[in-house]
């Protein structure tokens, strides 16, 4: 057998199933690949090693006894560090919260258990999920695998590494203005943030909390597509979250885009983007037209007013969440933190309720331009090729604002509008960093949206690469 580390979250599950590997193995495979890595990329925060052997060994007796746990049985998973655990130290990549242990675990994780993945602790982090790059002053920066100088994208910044580099074989991000997809475009993987409201937030530490999304990152969208149906659906501890029924995405994945119409929006995603960004996006749409798919460019003047408000939200929001510690401790923030949490208490109140208010008229306009005649939405997931750390990190030199707020600006429309969106691999620019496309469809459309990457992928090899990291 290969590698069990080089295993999907879908092979990982099928080989235990099947009795070709053992859930011990498969975490033992995954700690051993950590221990002999990790030291270079630094994604994780706290390894649970002996509760992750424990929970495997269960397992394994399990199916001894012909009983299997779930559809993510024998499957080793790490989770961003802002999922509690009830009794574990869950930091938010913060001093702050450096001993801060919850009384409750997050409703994700509980789905995630119920199904029999394997927790193996938590990742590293952006300081409070509020950057776009992997810098964090607390725990030390996130090494892009593929390039250890270069970012890894954030605030999900160990999911993305972690789940590139093999240590695990997928993870739970959030994304706010892009947290879940930057890293899964920079460091060449898969992650899908569904629609506003799809997958509970209860028990997950709030950045905007009407724009936060839980949601994974995995080698594949088949992974992608049967984690979402794990963790979805309507939560009592979370009154936001929506009753819409959870569909089997994976049954969506038919590789089938024949009559499926792709709009390109001509604003906003292309605004400055690099040469190789664009060419290795327009080679992707080639690879979804040969499977069936017709591609439409389409004009969204709606994007202008939705990059202006959803900055507004989100610092607004932000703001308010941290506004005691602000007031008692803003020097256990980074510099960047605390200064976007202060421009956040400079915004009025007007502008604030004038950006709520106008998502939903907002939400429609952009519908009508894109997908009243097109069922998903393609665009470029970054505009510019993967940047070094040391280009985004604002701390050391503030002239690198720019660039740092680059990153997100094709991520960030898709949380004001609440769509579901994945990001996945489509190539690597010309110093062999990943890069990304990114699929949006209607608001509960995640399976169209997976459905269009799963096709991509199924003629494509790009998800398939790994890092050397010797």
């Amino acid at each position: 057998m290969t590698d069990l580390t080089d295993l999907s979250t879908t092979e990982a599950h099928d080989a235990f199933r099947k009795g070709e590997a053992t859930a011990e193995a498969l975490v033992r495979a995954s700690l051993a690949r950590i221990d002999a890595h990790d030291g270079k990329v630094n994604s994780v925060i706290r390894l649970d090693r002996e509760a992750a052997l424990e929970a495997a060994a269960a397992q394994d007796k399990a199916r001894a006894a012909g009983i299997l746990a779930g559809p993510l049985a024998g499957v080793p998973m790490m989770h961003k560090d802002m999922y509690y655990r009830a009794g574990k130290v869950s930091t938010c990549g913060s001093s702050i919260r450096g001993d801060f242990r919850p009384t409750r675990t997050a409703t994700p994780l509980l789905r995630l258990d119920a199904a029999g993945a394997i927790d193996m602790g938590t990742l590293n982090m952006a300081e409070f999920a509020q950057n776009p790059t992997g810098h964090n002053r607390h725990f030390g920066d996130c090494h892009n695998p593929w390039n250890l100088p270069y970012c890894t994208g954030g605030s999900s910044s160990g999911s993305g590494a972690g789940v590139a580099a093999r240590f695990f074989a997928a993870a739970l991000g959030s994304d706010t203005g892009g947290s879940i997809r930057l890293p899964a475009s920079i460091c060449g993987v898969t992650g899908i943030k569904g629609t506003q409201t799809r997958v509970s937030r209860a028990g997950v530490m709030p950045l905007s909390f009407s724009m936060d999304n839980v949601g994974p990152l995995a080698r594949t969208a088949r992974d992608c597509a049967r984690i979402m149906r794990v963790i979805s659906g309507h939560d009592p501890a979370d009154a936001t979250s929506a009753p819409e029924p959870v569909p089997d995405y994976e049954a969506a994945l038919t590789g089938d885009l024949r009559g499926l119409s792709v709009a390109v929006p001509q604003e906003w995603f292309f605004e400055g983007a690099d040469e190789v960004v664009v060419k290795g996006f327009e080679a992707s749409l080639e690879v979804l037209k040969a499977r069936g798919a017709k591609v439409a460019r389409v004009s969204c003047p709606s994007l202008r007013a939705i990059g202006t408000y959803v900055a507004v939200v989100s610092r607004v929001e932000a703001a308010t969440i941290h506004a005691q510690w602000m007031r008692e401790k803003a020097g256990d923030y980074a510099k960047h933190l605390s200064g976007r949490l202060y421009g956040g208490y400079a915004i009025p109140g007007t502008w604030y309720v004038e950006a709520l208010s106008a998502r939903g008229p907002l939400l429609r306009q952009f519908c009508r331009e894109a997908l009243a005649d097109h069922h998903v939405v393609a665009t470029p997931s970054l505009r510019m090729r993967v940047p070094t750390l040391a280009e985004t990190d604002i701390d050391a030199d503030p002239a690198n604002w720019a660039r740092h707020m680059a990153i997100s600006a094709n991520t960030r429309p898709f949380n004001y509008l609440g769509l579901p969106t994945v990001s996945l691999p489509c190539g690597f620019d010309d110093r062999g960093l990943p890069m990304g496309l990114q699929i949006s469809a209607r608001p509960f459309g995640e399976g169209r949206a997976l459905m269009v990457a799963d096709a991509y992928q199924r003629d494509t090899g790009w998800h398939t690469r790994a890092p050397v990291l010797a």
